[in-house]
């Protein structure tokens, strides 16, 4: 709601090529923005952001992180996020698309694994090395095209992508644990939530559509996401409702009509039942900031693997 969605940020979102891969440098945007990129979302990318020097804060949904110099900024597909830079900063940035991510874990199980959620990552002085080296020889890569050019990307990707997934801090997976019927079933429930859960429907219409009992959707929940199907549909509303009281300046009763919640007390109930407070009270402890449609974004190497 509101919150707008991009492809690279400040261009209208459009369908993203399977294989995208693109870099570019933290300047591109930033200097032209004046080093405050307004939070926004990629609907089917993921994003590294190798800062090599400076630093300051990521918006991440609700939550405010300090960054300083050297790191690597792990950014979820759909997730929220914003950026202060100190203009002294200075770095790449490394976007790739879901699905070249999901036949690169295919081929490595455990790599999307590094975006499971939002971290600030510290890899020591030479992995820092190895994943600047890789960057520059993937924005080399990308601005031509020779024998071997896929091979010469996804080797550049991966050595990235092992350092994160390396660093202290970083999400992992066990790749031996290879999803299974749970695994699938639970993917495919996220996946309903998401298109669905503004229509706060009952449990057992989402089980019906995806061919499966109340009883066998709670034990994969349970057993994958340690959460019931209730608190995982709740938890995307909530998820949504933070994101509108932070970013929109909808009043708190269209925001409650906008997930499902007809009854504004009760959406109230709702809200301060899983967040310990009042929309009100979490509004005026954080502020809102308004969103415009975000700068022209200004020429760019793009590259696709």
């Amino acid at each position: 709601m509101a919150v707008p969605s991009f492809y690279l940020y400040g261009e209208p979102h459009r369908a993203v090529p399977d294989d995208f891969v693109h870099t570019e440098s933290l300047d591109d945007r930033s200097r032209p923005s004046e080093w405050t990129i307004l939070p926004h979302a990629h609907a089917d990318l993921v994003q590294v952001f190798v800062l090599a020097s400076g630093g300051g804060t990521m918006q991440a949904e609700a939550d405010s992180l300090r960054v300083a110099a050297p790191a690597l900024l792990i950014v979820p597909a759909a997730i929220v996020h914003g950026f202060d830079w100190h203009p002294d900063s200075t770095g790449s940035v490394l976007t790739l698309s879901v699905r070249h991510l999901t036949r690169l874990d295919s081929l490595y199980p455990g790599l999307a694994a590094i975006f499971a959620h939002v971290a600030v990552l510290h890899p020591d002085a030479a992995a820092m090395t190895t994943v600047t080296s890789a960057m520059a020889a993937l924005m080399r890569e990308l601005g031509w095209a020779a024998p071997g050019h896929g091979a010469a990307v996804d080797a550049a990707l991966l050595s990235i992508l092992v350092e994160a997934m390396r660093a202290p801090g970083a999400a992992t997976d066990d790749p031996a644990a290879a999803p299974g019927y749970h695994h699938a079933l639970v993917a495919r429930f996220r996946a309903r939530i998401d298109e669905r859960f503004r229509l706060r429907e009952p449990m057992s219409s989402h089980a019906a559509a995806l061919g499966t009992s109340e009883s066998r959707l709670r034990t994969a929940c349970a057993k994958v996401a340690a959460l019931s199907p209730a608190a995982m549909l709740d938890q995307r509303a909530m998820l949504e409702v933070r994101r509108a009281l932070l970013y929109t300046h909808l009043s708190v009763a269209e925001i409650g009509y906008a997930v499902g919640f007809a009854d504004p007390a009760y959406f109230s109930r709702f809200f301060t039942r899983h967040e310990g407070c009042s929309p009100r009270a979490f509004r005026d402890a954080r502020g809102t900031r308004p969103h415009p449609a975000g700068p022209a974004a200004p020429n760019v190497r793009r590259g696709v693997a």
